[in-house]
């Protein structure tokens, strides 16, 4: 018997050991034909799409490239009058907006007029410095994304049948930045229902990377990113439910924040009514600097969950604990250039020099299984994609690639594909058993004093229509929705391209403050926010 046993052994250990070196040139083999597939759709999409071009240089008014606090700080001493910096804004739109194609709507005139009105009273001595404490954004003009509605202003979400619709009053999200003193200034454009990778509808069509106007600025709140990184909105508001503050956010170059669950009242994005459970969506800040993503924060969870998430409380970066994640593990996903690991180790480096402890290297189970999490738990939001593509009447995915292939659909290849991608099986594993299992071991790990930085994507941002391809390089932001963790986006300087690269910040959640903190630091350390274009004469 003991003998048989052993025999059994060596034979399972043999297995185990050839399974692995299978699993390996397996894994190995479509890692190197995503290189191959990703050289060719770059060199192809290069050839279509002609020479590089960029926004328009910064040629004057030099302060809308500031942040927002100092803006609003400017402001409170008298040194710029808020209409002085709405019309600077309102400006800088028209001139980006024919190249990046942008803009949803925009309430110009209402925005001045808000303006000269804060002027009038600043001049008279009728804000009291309670006031301007109770209102730290004074004067500063915001932007915000169509699907999140704004009294008077188009509320299409991109769809053709909602093309005059307009919004009957403010999301909840862009009231309270109302109460704080900002003044709203425009709409942005979004994917079909927020439901894709890169900005386009049959609405206003495409979206151009200020960085690149060849090249897709993400989505869904990749109008926003793409205002506030050229310079046409002090800040912005988006929301996420697969990456979409984070995706944009990335790809345009400035930071973004996805707020822990239930923190930010939903009502008024996308038809959310705020009262929804069990939801992946959140609404978070969208700025140029990380400065700014506190005092948003601040106001966009309220007094009372602002002590929840200790919002007060000072973060030293030096006593946390750090961990990395080089890369998920799913085969449907391309491999992390080497630019992308390289600013991942520079931000690994930095924190070993500063931190008491050395950045640690983890290893998180299921990471392969990501997409199937995601699209899992899409299926179970409370609102059905197939009836917010067809206004309230569901849409039958087959029929409109049908309707699409004779020229007759009113939705883009991209809405229909999520269309389609809703009716595939997802497999016979419990998803969310593992989805525990993941977000149990990643909890562990962080606590309540750690951080965990991870590449915000395999790749700088693609061509134009290369996310038809790349379907799954989203992959990265998708797995911390289905986590309901906060994480913070960080621009972390240039590829070879001029193209931005980044990482994203993770904590557990209502340790928001940590995301921030570290969010912080990183651009103390490596400089943040880099303009796409010149902003000096």
């Amino acid at each position: 018997m003991p003998r048989i046993r052993r025999d059994d052994e060596n034979q399972n250990k043999t297995g185990q050991i050839f399974r692995g070196i299978f699993w390996g040139i397996f894994s190995q083999s479509i890692l190197i034909l995503h290189i191959l597939i990703d050289k060719l759709l770059e060199a192809v999409l290069a050839w279509y799409w002609k020479e590089k071009k960029t926004c328009s240089s910064l040629r004057e008014n030099f302060f809308i490239s500031k942040s927002a606090t100092e803006i609003a700080s400017l402001i409170l001493t008298g040194e710029l009058t808020s209409h002085q910096v709405v019309k600077a804004y309102i400006d800088r739109l028209r001139e980006v907006n024919p190249q990046i194609n942008a803009l949803a709507d925009g309430p110009f005139e209402s925005a001045l007029e808000t303006a000269q009105k804060i002027d009038e009273r600043i001049e008279k001595g009728e804000i009291s410095a309670q006031e301007f404490t109770e209102k730290p954004f004074l004067g500063v003009p915001f932007t915000t994304k169509d699907s999140t509605s704004v009294q008077g202003a188009l509320h299409t979400l991109g769809l053709l049948s909602r093309r005059t619709v307009r919004a009957t009053e403010d999301a909840e999200c862009v009231k309270l930045m109302k109460e704080a003193g900002a003044i709203i200034l425009a709409t942005t454009t979004v994917p079909e229902v927020n439901r894709w990778q890169e900005t386009r509808n049959n609405v206003t069509g495409n979206t151009n990377n200020p960085y690149d106007l060849r090249r897709t600025v993400g989505g869904s709140s990749g109008g926003e990113a793409a205002v506030i990184s050229a310079c046409g909105s002090a800040f912005g508001l988006g929301t996420d439910i697969g990456g979409s503050i984070r995706m944009p956010a990335f790809y345009c170059g400035i930071f973004g924040h996805k707020p822990s669950d239930g923190m930010v009242n939903m009502r008024g994005c996308t038809f959310r009514t705020g009262e929804e459970k069990n939801t992946m969506v959140v609404a978070g800040p969208m700025t140029r600097y990380a400065k700014d993503l506190l005092p948003m924060l601040k106001i966009l969870v309220g007094p009372k969950n602002v002590a929840t998430l200790e919002l007060n409380s000072k973060v030293n970066v030096r006593k946390l604990r750090y961990m990395y994640l080089p890369q998920i593990q799913d085969l449907k996903v391309a491999g992390v250039s080497s630019g992308m690991n390289r600013s991942l180790m520079n931000a690994v480096g930095h924190f070993d020099k500063i931190a008491e402890n050395p950045c640690v290297e983890i290893d998180l189970p299921n990471t392969e299984k990501t997409t199937r999490m995601w699209r899992y738990w899409m299926r179970k939001e409370p609102q059905a994609f197939e009836n917010l593509l067809g206004n309230g009447k569901p849409v039958n995915g087959v029929v409109e690639l049908m309707k699409k292939l004779a020229g007759q659909s009113d939705f883009t290849l991209a809405s229909i594909y999520s269309l389609i991608d809703g009716l595939l099986p997802l497999g016979s594993e419990t998803i969310s058993d593992i989805t525990e299992v993941t977000k149990s071991k990643l909890l562990d790990l962080l606590g309540q004093d750690g951080v965990l930085l991870v590449p915000s994507a395999p790749s700088a941002a693609g061509f134009h229509y290369s996310g038809l391809i790349q379907v799954y390089k989203f992959s990265y932001w998708s797995l911390f929705n289905s986590l309901h963790l906060p994480v913070t986006q960080v621009p972390l300087g240039l590829d070879s391209r001029g193209l931005p690269l980044g990482l994203q910040v993770v904590a557990a959640p209502n340790c928001d403050r940590l995301c921030i903190a570290v969010a912080e630091e990183l651009e103390n350390a490596f400089g943040g926010w880099i303009p796409p274009c010149s902003v000096s004469p």
